[in-house]
């Protein structure tokens, strides 16, 4: 796995070391009770705090042996950096979505595709089961522990020209994408011009006609403020591409049994936390963004769907990627 990141790991040692005071000797796993966990997110999103949560209930659940320390705020590098980070012992714990592993696991393809989730209460009841079970499984070749999932919310298009109702609307827009090929696509699929960018470029690059567009779910859109710049939002919900708790393996191999499934309990528990989080920080965001006068609309997202078959089957190249997409769009049909 790690050749799939660009840091090396002596300026990954480095960075750790000279930013966060960790003082990794050797880059051993620091095991003696407080944990370290990564997140890109600030300190008051819900991802930063169910991970702080679960510290607590370790905390509460081990006599104040175990706690977690969280380094929000991309304060140990971008989710590629501290995913290399991770799988060599460096921090013990991992917030991040899928979309970086793409390239890594083929089994966290199918829940990122477009399209393939009809609501959120499909995402999380996928992910809830057996179907979740496999993918969190799937991560262990790659010295990682899979805990649990945690909500990324629905993904929409915003741009700064006018409201898109149909694909045609989409034809020409210069719409900024993470660096993912399935993202990119996905978006010139559609008939856009898909443009891989940095997140934080992305207020700069709106407000000065370098890109029409972009795609988040709603409190991204407010937190990063592209709401005051991009002032058309269509309701497309393309993506609900869920968020991912992971943990290394060096350091999981270091717990005891019970301290392995002490662990895994309170991720797991910490969900629910998290859930209750996201759902009111959507409806804040939300109404944050329409009060200021943002143009929100409805889509038919049949035709968008419909537009994804070539994408889907460019990414479902082997026959467990294929099965599970199917076991995931047939329990969305019991729903």
């Amino acid at each position: 796995m790690t050749s799939e990141f660009s840091l090396s790991r002596r300026s990954l040692i480095a960075m750790l070391a000279a930013g966060t005071g960790l003082g990794l000797a050797g880059c051993q796993p620091r095991l003696s009770g407080l944990f370290t966990s990564a997140d890109t997110h600030p300190g008051d999103y819900p991802t930063v705090q169910a991970v702080e949560y679960m510290g607590r209930l370790l905390e509460q659940r081990s006599g104040g042996r175990l706690g977690i320390h969280v380094y929000p705020g991309a304060q140990l590098g971008n989710e590629r950096d501290t995913l290399e980070i991770t799988t060599f012992g460096g921090l013990d714990f991992n917030r991040t979505n899928l979309a970086p592993l793409n390239s890594v696991e083929p089994m966290t393809i199918p829940p990122s595709l477009p399209f393939i989730f009809k609501s959120v209460d499909h995402m999380r009841a996928a992910l809830d089961g057996d179907i979740g079970e496999e993918i969190l499984e799937s991560f262990t070749q790659h010295d990682l522990i899979g805990l649990c999932f945690y909500d990324s919310g629905a993904r929409n298009f915003y741009n700064t020209r006018g409201p898109i109702f149909t694909p045609d609307d989409m034809k020409g827009l210069k719409l900024r994408v993470p660096s993912s090929d399935l993202y990119l696509a996905m978006v010139n699929a559609l008939g856009a011009n898909a443009v891989p960018m940095p997140f934080d470029e992305v207020y700069q690059s709106l407000a000065q006609g370098v890109i029409d567009g972009a795609e988040n779910n709603w409190p991204s859109f407010e937190s990063a403020r592209h709401y005051e710049v991009a002032r058309f939002i269509s309701l497309t919900n393309h993506l609900l591409t869920p968020e991912v708790l992971l943990m290394s393996k060096v350091s999981w191999d270091k717990l005891s049994a019970a301290d392995q499934q002490m662990v895994r309990q309170a991720a797991r528990d910490s969900v629910p936390h998290m859930r209750k989080l996201w759902d009111a920080r959507v409806a804040s965001s939300r109404e944050t963004i329409l009060a200021s006068g943002v143009e929100a609309n409805e889509v038919d997202t049949t035709p968008f769907a419909e537009m994804m078959k070539p994408v889907w089957d460019e990414f479902l190249v082997t026959p467990q990627q294929r099965d599970i997409a199917q076991r995931i769009v047939k329990l969305g049909e019991t729903l």
